[in-house]
């Protein structure tokens, strides 16, 4: 059973999410207490010098006073988390601001109101990531797992995984986190076996338990985590490999695919083509990266990739086309 101090603070929740007046009984249902109960909570608001009004008439209620809002942040570590994190995108993507001194204003602010142990961990955070690109992250790790590599990171200190593979293979082992990145839509962790030193590239979202154990460690002199990462998971072993012919020159062929997706070949090739090859687990999600692709280009494999081009060609076709005058659907529709 919540403490009535967290009802309280839920009730405050509810008055700031709407500029409408709310009823007594429809908030009583919401915080799962009788009516006496919420005018008791409201009693407690206003003595804390929150302005809450009582509303009079058959449209009455309950109401913050317009424009009021209380300063003090209450996140959790997941809403800290994700405010922080969508700053950190907006500047890499150059979002909605004109300058990168407003983000770093923005997220001060926040980091201020917060509980000094959330903030430096969310600050470690920052401190231990880079991206490959200004695309932005797609899946959600832990929050708790996240903080705790980028702390560890951010303190040299060794950390104890329990990590699910590709293959659903769950393994645990003592690694050395060097970096935390955004790559093509998924957080990964860059570091290093701490038995034999060798490079390993981790998907945050399938590390279940991440604890900081003790001791230091050294990471290796100019070392860029975005730059293993990119290079680590286009050599890895995957599925399918997909082969391409592209109408652009091996300088300007990379620009055209999300960062690290693609590797260009070296051997011959028609003038003006360039012969470019990428991995995949699964190729439902290629054609959709082709149908961007603003250059032609040739699918020379797999033969089952083609016939999935072909239906996404079909669909962008059928869709591009006009309703007939009667405003029913395209022939064959």
């Amino acid at each position: 059973m919540a403490r009535p101090t967290a009802r309280v603070l839920a009730l405050l929740e509810l008055l700031q999410s709407s500029s409408r007046t709310r009823t007594v009984t429809d908030l009583a249902e919401r915080l799962g207490v009788d009516e006496r109960t919420v005018r008791r909570y409201v009693a407690h608001l206003t003595d804390l010098d929150i302005p809450v009004e009582s509303v009079r008439g058959p449209h009455g209620g309950i109401r913050l006073a317009p424009a009021y809002r209380v300063p003090p942040l209450m996140l959790t570590d997941e809403e800290a988390l994700a405010v922080l994190l969508g700053l950190a995108a907006s500047q890499r993507a150059a979002l909605a601001v004109s300058s990168a001194a407003v983000v770093e204003t923005a997220a001060s602010k926040i980091r201020r109101v917060l509980p000094v142990a959330l903030a430096r961990r969310l600050e470690a955070l920052l401190q231990t990531t880079g991206a490959s690109g200004a695309e932005p992250v797609t899946t959600t790790p832990q929050a708790g797992v996240l903080l705790a590599l980028a702390a560890a990171a951010r303190d040299r200190r060794p950390v104890a995984l329990h990590h699910t593979a590709a293959g659903g293979r769950r393994t645990r082992r003592t690694v050395h986190p060097y970096g935390i990145v955004a790559h093509a839509g998924r957080w990964y962790l860059s570091a290093a076996d701490a038995a034999g030193g060798e490079l390993r590239t981790f998907r945050v979202d399938r590390v279940e338990v991440a604890t900081a154990l003790t001791g230091t460690f050294d990471v290796p002199e100019g070392f860029d985590p975005v730059g293993q990462v990119v290079a680590g998971l286009a050599e890895a072993p995957w599925r399918h490999e997909v082969r391409l012919r592209v109408r652009a020159g091996a300088q300007e062929v990379t620009g055209l695919f999300p960062p690290g997706l693609v590797t260009v070949d070296d051997g011959p090739v028609e003038p003006g083509w360039s012969r470019v090859r990428m991995r995949a687990e699964r190729l439902d999600w290629v054609p959709g990266v082709l149908a961007g692709v603003r250059v032609p280009f040739q699918v020379e494999g797999p033969d089952a990739l083609r016939e999935m081009v072909r239906t996404l060609a079909d669909r962008l076709a059928a869709a591009a086309t006009p309703p007939t005058a009667a405003g029913g659907p395209p022939p064959g529709g």
